[in-house]
């Protein structure tokens, strides 16, 4: 029998992202990791209703040379252990069928698990994390953090303003 995954970015949905210029950075130490209080009780109320939650990140700054492999493996080693997570999957090469909004990272994760891609949700703050969701045929929902970026078009399924909220959608969804 298939499952349903909630797939997550991780920069502005799991943990905070550091704003530069009015655009989202990621983290590039564990010093930098924060995660906002409202993370685990939301994650818990999607693990407790049966969903896999799987984080799906691009991570260009190895490539880029912004961070070291031991400094991304140290920051999702940390969430791991703090958050209710099935399991992560990052892609580090821009040029590349994972790097989203290609879809390749929650492919790979709907073969692994047998992932139902239809029933499932993709949450996340960018345009990329959205195209990402709607090229792999997931309902897509949007956490608006009023970045100076472009916006998801076509637009997600549903735009909340926090993770909190975007979990209440997809349990009154149920």
């Amino acid at each position: 029998m298939s499952k349903i995954a909630i797939f997550l970015d991780s920069d502005g949905v799991l943990n905070t992202a550091i704003i530069r210029d009015g655009k989202p950075v990621a983290p590039t130490s564990l010093a930098e990791l924060e995660i906002p209080e409202e993370v685990k009780p939301s994650l818990n109320r999607l693990k407790t209703a049966g969903y896999l939650l799987i984080c799906v990140t691009n991570k260009p700054d190895i490539e880029r040379g912004l961070m070291t492999q031991a400094e991304v493996d140290s920051i999702y080693n940390k969430m791991r252990h703090e958050l209710p997570l099935d399991d992560v999957f990052i892609c580090y090469v821009e040029n590349s069928d994972c790097y989203k909004p290609k879809p390749g990272l929650l492919l790979d994760a709907a073969k692994k698990y047998d992932i139902d891609l239809a029933q499932s949700y993709m949450i996340g703050d960018r345009w990329r994390d959205i195209g990402a969701g709607q090229n792999a045929g997931c309902k897509t929902i949007w956490i608006n953090r009023g970045y100076a970026e472009r916006k998801p078009d076509p637009p997600a399924d549903y735009m909340a303003y926090s993770l909190t909220e975007a979990v209440e959608w997809i349990l009154s969804s149920k």
